[in-house]
């Protein structure tokens, strides 16, 4: 997958979860046109299950056949690369067959069978740091995966109740297991359970957390975004509105500009 392989910085996008088809290929066809403009290779993201959900009630995706067939036509209809979450081994094989990085949720980030499952499909893993992992413990996890295509990616530790913090050393300290790291700018910046029966976040800070990140050095960006983030059926208070894309990207490049 030339987006990682050619050691460009890149750009991972898209909505938490797949709500329909048409929202996602509006979403991937704005981030699209941005990057190609920008020169920024682009990878779409969106899952078809959200597993951890802390309500019962909260939506959590159509759900595995359903979710894929979406995922194909966003990449047969815009030639994306595609990038979603697995849960348990017995998902692998059908998510592999459609696309290009399999990411492990913070979470489940320390699940052996997990990762090495999904390294064994031959396709990049996007493994993220749980929030009660410290950096150094992400090199151990990624030496699961025997392929060695697995990227590293932040998106803060847990500080106290219902917050998370970012220690920026920890893309450092990542950067040293040989891995491309990537910084999650939306999950980051989460409040869990901040919204009683759900979690919500800040996303007025994405922006300014992303400059941050790019100026400590990362292989790439990660962002959830929606065209209205007020009505999106899952982590409504975390996303970037879609309209603010190209500030984001645009104020990213300027800060790694500017440190070469």
């Amino acid at each position: 997958m030339q987006q990682v392989e050619g050691g460009d910085f890149f750009i991972i996008a898209g909505p938490c979860v797949i709500e329909s088809a048409d929202m996602c290929l509006e979403v991937a066809g704005h981030v699209k046109g941005l990057c190609e403009k920008l020169g920024l290779p682009y990878i779409f993201k969106a899952s078809y299950q959200k597993a951890n959900r802390l309500s019962a009630t909260s939506y959590t995706g159509p759900g595995l056949e359903a979710g894929l067939e979406v995922l194909k036509k966003v990449k047969d209809s815009l030639d994306l690369a595609i990038l979603t979450d697995v849960h348990e081994t017995g998902e692998i094989s059908p998510v592999a067959e459609v696309v290009d990085v399999l990411q492990i949720p913070a979470f489940l980030s320390r699940q052996t069978e997990l990762v090495r499952s999904a390294a064994a499909t031959g396709k990049w893993v996007n493994i993220k740091k749980g929030q009660f992992l410290a950096p150094e413990d992400m090199a151990k996890i990624a030496a699961k995966a025997e392929s060695g295509k697995v990227m590293l990616t932040e998106r803060g530790t847990t500080f106290g109740y219902g917050n998370l913090v970012v220690d920026f050393r920890s893309l450092l300290i990542m950067k040293e297991s040989g891995f491309p790291v990537v910084f999650d700018a939306a999950h980051s910046l989460q409040l869990p359970g901040g919204g009683g029966a759900f979690s919500t976040g800040q996303p007025q800070y994405i922006i300014p957390m992303a400059r941050a990140a790019s100026a400590v050095g990362i292989d790439g960006l990660f962002v959830e975004t929606h065209p209205d983030p007020s009505k999106a059926l899952s982590d409504a208070g975390a996303m970037l509105p879609l309209d603010r894309m190209e500030e984001l990207l645009t104020s990213v490049i300027d800060i790694r500009k500017a440190g070469q």
